[in-house]
Formats: C-alpha cells, structure tokens, sequence
C-alpha cells in the first residue's frame, strides 16, 4: 500500500488525484490552507477509500516551510513513511497584465507556486531519503515550455521556474533512492478556471473558451490516467504528460474536421 501526499489538495486535480488513490486502496494524505476545507474534503474522500485505505487531512500554507515540514511530520506519524509526495498546490494570478498587479497578489503567486514546491521538494527529499526510497512529483502548467500569452506572464514565469527547478534536482539526485518526476496534467477544467473568468470580461473569457474547449479536460478524465501512471512509474527522472504537443496538434486540426461544439457550457460567461 502506498502512502501519498497531496499538497493543494481540497479540490481540483488535487482532490481528484487523492480520490483516485484511495479508490485504488492507497492511503492519501491532503492539505489545504483551510482547516474548514480540509475537513469537508477529507469527509466526502473518505466515502471512495477501499482495500482498507485511509485518508488524514492537514492545514497547510505551502509558503509557511514550519507548516510543510509539519505536514511531513503528520503523514509520517499516521502512516509510518510516505512513498510519493505531489507538489500540486499552486495560484494563477488575476488576467492583467504583469506591471498592473498589485504587489501583495505578485508575492502571494510566486511563493506559493515556486517556494511552496521548492519547499515541498527539499523536506521530501530530506525524509525519504531517511527512510530510503521515495518519489516526488512537481506539477508542470502553462509556461514550463516558455509559452506566453497575455495576462498570464506571472503565473507562467512561476512554471517555467519550476520546470527549470524539477531539471536541476533531476540531475543533483541521480543515482540516489529518491526519483524526481514531471508531472504535466494538460488543462483541466477546475475551480482555479472559474476563479479566471470572473476576472475577465464575458468577450474576453469566452475567446479564451474557445481554447479551453478544445484542449480542456474533466478533472474526472485526467486524474484516473495521472495517478495509474504515478504507480506504475519506475524511472528517475520521467515526464508523466496527458496532454502532449502532439496531441494538442491533432486536436486542432480535429476540431478544424469536426467542430467540438460546446464541451464545457458550466465555463461559459453571460453575455
């Protein structure tokens, strides 16, 4: 049985990867900045778990190093070792462009996407290579392969950054008990997408549908694929990837054959 900890957890793709892992019989320990989330997340998880397999949810703000370390400490504790740690928690910043934002919300962006995985990285690095084998596994998004787009520079410079980052401990780890893994989910639709469009205006959210809709994917598609792969992963140093440029290729030009109509109408804005 193995034992996983999510960070970013109480909902989106990190809820859907705990769901899948418990339902496989994997014990799974989330986290979440709220300990009010925490707890609703952990009670409707709890329902999917078999094979005997348990959950235990943790508050933690990945930008906080004491409350990372914490979270180790509290999977340790309840579970006796973690096998794969998922730097999953990360925010998108407001659709302006990069010298418009305010201060506060540039800070909040980059310590939780780039500290909170470099934090995540090195306690979990630290505690399995005590215990003697591991994997860790750091998410990529829009920017880890120097896209642009505006509006979404800072976020996509966090991404790059932690792509560059998940190289660098590829190669200082290798040879050692902990494998290091890229783990690229595609886009999947979630609530950070919803917090997206009610920054926008309804013209310019449903331009940036027309995108969404065809290379978007359920939460509940992407998630049973990531986490199946995650335990059949073997290699230090893999790239786990849904959605590849090849794919996002041969969706366009489907989509130019067959139009996909309206995928997603819960992501539409009025108007």
């Amino acid at each position: 049985m193995t034992t996983a900890v999510i960070t970013g957890s109480t909902r989106g793709i990190g809820f859907g990867l705990a769901k899948e892992f418990l339902r496989r019989g994997h014990n799974v320990v989330i986290s979440g900045r709220r300990e009010s989330a925490c707890t609703a997340a952990a009670g409707e998880l709890a329902a999917h778990a078999s094979a005997g397999a348990r959950i235990l949810a943790v508050a933690c703000d990945v930008s906080d190093y004491a409350q990372v370390q914490s979270l180790w400490d509290q999977a340790v504790a309840a579970f006796g070792r973690v096998d794969v740690w998922i730097n999953n928690a990360g925010m998108a910043n407001t659709r302006l462009p990069i010298g418009t934002l305010k201060t506060d919300e540039v800070n909040a962006v980059v310590r939780t996407n780039i500290l909170g995985t470099m934090y995540g990285a090195k306690i979990a690095l630290a505690g399995m290579r005590g215990q003697g084998a591991g994997a860790i596994y750091n998410f990529e998004g829009f920017g880890s392969n120097g896209q642009k787009s505006p509006g979404i520079s800072l976020y996509g410079c966090t991404k790059f950054g932690i792509t560059y980052f998940t190289k660098a401990l590829i190669a200082e780890t290798k040879g050692g008990p902990v494998r290091v893994v890229y783990l690229s989910p595609g886009i999947v639709m979630t609530d950070m997408i919803l917090d997206d469009r009610d920054k926008m205006t309804p013209e310019a959210w449903n331009k940036v549908m027309r995108v969404y809709n065809i290379l978007g994917d359920r939460v509940e598609t992407v998630t049973p694929w990531l986490v199946e792969q995650v335990l059949a992963d073997t290699r230090h140093g893999s790239r786990i990837a849904w959605l590849t440029i090849p794919g996002a290729v041969r969706r366009f030009i489907k989509a130019r054959l067959s139009p996909p109509g309206n995928r997603f109408p819960e992501y539409m804005a009025a108007g």
